[in-house]
């Protein structure tokens, strides 16, 4: 997914922070328990209830953010060059389309969470993070977090093809947490936190579907004050990008690799099969009400995709 050349990127749409003393978290449990706080975490789990339980460790400390978009981010063809540059960017696009849509679907004023772009450590409203929780949204100051070199991390570790709409739909999916805490379900996942038809599930599948949605009305919907939609047109090798980041953060998956056996009672994000099919359900549809999760008999099977 390629966004068009020209496009201004807002030098006052993110925040930088990082990076923090100390190094990394000291888990316990090596390279597994880095994973186990990957899989909470990753891609929108609670960051309360897990930074609060590392937060320290090891001596790391985060550091507050300081305003300012990188100064290197200035239009659409430094976006499609950088990755920081590309995740803010992202994120204009998703205020574009959530400003049209939650009004429009919804009857609710979209409002504009926070962007933090981070390097090694960052101070949050849920604690003190470090890189390797991966990406993740604070609901209690409304900000989502981004160290970018969980992108490569994506590629190198869980198996991503790592193209550009994968990465979007990363920072797509942190803001669809964000839209749940302004519709009021956030709370779901803190509520019933484990297993395969858990409330934490039906969020996190929820979101996935919330960043297709934002992608079948992104390469529609223009800058403000401009004509030009943020993105060219979707190619299926785009579609083929986001399904291979969704699938690869798949509980099942990271099961599979970390433990060596598949325990859906455990489960807190949904299986690679489920994550994709709810992305095709957002992206297809373009419509909330076909991300209800939550009312959902079957979440192997989607009633959009029937």
């Amino acid at each position: 997914m390629t966004f068009n050349e020209g496009l201004q990127i807002d030098p006052n749409r993110a925040s930088s922070g990082g990076p923090g003393r100390g190094g990394k978290i000291a888990l316990g449990g090596g390279a597994g328990g880095i994973i186990l706080v990957v899989l909470a975490l990753l891609l929108g789990g609670d960051p309360g209830s897990i930074l609060g339980q590392f937060t320290g460790a090891g001596g790391t400390e985060g550091q507050s953010a300081t305003e300012g978009t990188p100064e290197h981010c200035k239009t659409g063809a430094d976006a499609n060059r950088y990755v920081d540059c590309r995740v803010v960017l992202t994120a204009q696009s998703l205020d574009a389309v959530w400003t049209e849509q939650l009004p429009a679907q919804a009857r609710v004023q979209y409002e504009q969470p926070k962007l933090t772009l981070f390097t090694g450590a960052v101070s949050t409203g849920c604690g003190n993070a470090t890189s390797e929780v991966g990406p993740f949204y604070c609901p209690a100051d409304n900000n989502a977090y981004f160290d970018t070199s969980f992108f490569q991390e994506l590629v190198d570790r869980f198996g991503s093809s790592g193209g550009p709409l994968a990465q979007e739909y990363v920072v797509a999916h942190e803001v669809g947490h964000h839209i749940q805490t302004q519709l009021g379900d956030i709370a779901r996942a803190q509520n019933d936190p484990q297993g395969a038809e858990s409330g934490a599930v039906r969020t996190e599948l929820q979101a996935d579907c919330y960043a297709g949605l934002w992608a079948h009305y992104a390469d529609k919907t223009p800058a403000p004050g401009s004509d030009t939609p943020f993105l060219k047109p979707l190619t299926e090798t785009d579609i083929k990008d986001a399904l291979s980041a969704a699938a690869a953060v798949g509980d099942d998956r990271i099961q599979r690799a970390s433990q060596g056996r598949v325990n859906p009672e455990a489960w807190t994000h949904g299986s690679s099969d489920q994550r994709q099919k709810w992305f095709l359900t957002g992206y297809r549809t373009g419509q909330l009400a076909a991300c209800d999760t939550y009312s959902a008999r079957n979440l192997d099977n989607p009633p959009a995709l029937r």
